[in-house]
């Protein structure tokens, strides 16, 4: 069944890390068990929240999270990798409870003895690291692409799903595609880091894009219609009479597509006014014309 980590906590989806810290301490300690004895709801809920705080409180794994949604999540994250290197002793400790945050793991998700002592898990094995290139227009809108890999002596082809608005040295985790556990645990993670090649039409600052369209010193004078490549497709515009050289027009949610709980970037049109190189004799008697009468 499909969760909503946000509402897990009571929180919405634009909540930042401080937010969602203080609402899990808040139901953390209505919860925990050591204040519920016996009183299986409450361990339920404190399993809940403790694994919404898990994903939500980890910047790599919320930007994943809010990416997919939770069933392609639970796709790619197992409860093992939700609670790898989450850190909640610290938390526990400041309520003063007994054992910290190992205790009530061994607990309540089970990973220790009946007589809670915890059991030696088997170490994980070695995370790859692999450079990933991908065209600047993939990175903005995101879509499959396949990685060929080589680990523990065999080949291997990987679809990897690529999400919208990716930026350059963001790293990408598929979870189990590392180095083999030596000792029989969990295989290690590959971490893809993404590298974006350049674009000859767009430039990219933040969640905002960038291009140069072109238009003639008599446009910018009087006004003009232009048309303006988008990633996808085009737009005509308007040109107000007076625009100056290096003026911006914005589009308005043409840029990087938003995230969940996010709103989209825009697109800006940079007006590059045109200066013919060669007039006819025509034209030029005409702007001496103007030239003469002020402009």
């Amino acid at each position: 069944m499909a969760k909503d980590y946000y509402a897990v906590l009571g929180l919405e989806k634009t909540a930042d890390a401080a937010q969602i810290k203080k609402a899990y301490r808040k139901l953390a300690l209505k919860y925990h068990p050591d204040k519920n004895p016996d009183n299986k709801q409450a361990e339920e809920r404190f399993k809940e929240i403790t694994e919404a705080y898990a994903v939500l409180s980890d910047p790599e794994k919320k930007q994943q999270y809010d990416q997919f949604g939770d069933t392609a999540f639970h796709k790619r994250f197992s409860q093992e990798d939700i609670f790898r290197n989450a850190d909640l002793g610290d938390i526990f400790r400041e309520f003063g409870f007994g054992g910290g945050g190992d205790d009530v793991f061994s607990q309540i998700f089970g990973r220790g003895t009946t007589t809670g002592r915890r059991q030696p898990r088997p170490a994980k094995g070695q995370d790859y690291l692999m450079r990933l290139t991908i065209p600047f227009r993939q990175a903005i809108l995101g879509g499959d692409r396949r990685v060929d890999l080589d680990r523990n002596g065999q080949h291997e082809q990987l679809q990897v799903h690529i999400p919208a608005g990716v930026e350059p040295g963001q790293k990408l985790r598929i979870a189990g595609k590392g180095g083999a556990s030596p000792s029989g645990g969990p295989a290690g993670d590959l971490m893809l880091e993404i590298n974006i090649t350049g674009d000859p039409r767009f430039r990219r600052e933040g969640k905002d894009l960038y291009t140069t369209v072109a238009i003639p010193f008599t446009g910018a004078c009087l006004g003009t219609s232009v048309v303006v490549e988008t990633l996808e497709d085009a737009k005509r515009i308007k040109v107000k009479p007076g625009t100056q050289n290096g003026s911006k027009i914005r589009l308005k949610g043409f840029g990087v597509p938003g995230r969940a709980g996010s709103h989209a970037g825009d697109l800006y049109a940079v007006i590059e006014v045109q200066v013919p190189l060669e007039l006819s004799d025509v034209q030029k008697e005409l702007l001496k014309t103007l030239q003469e009468s002020g402009l």
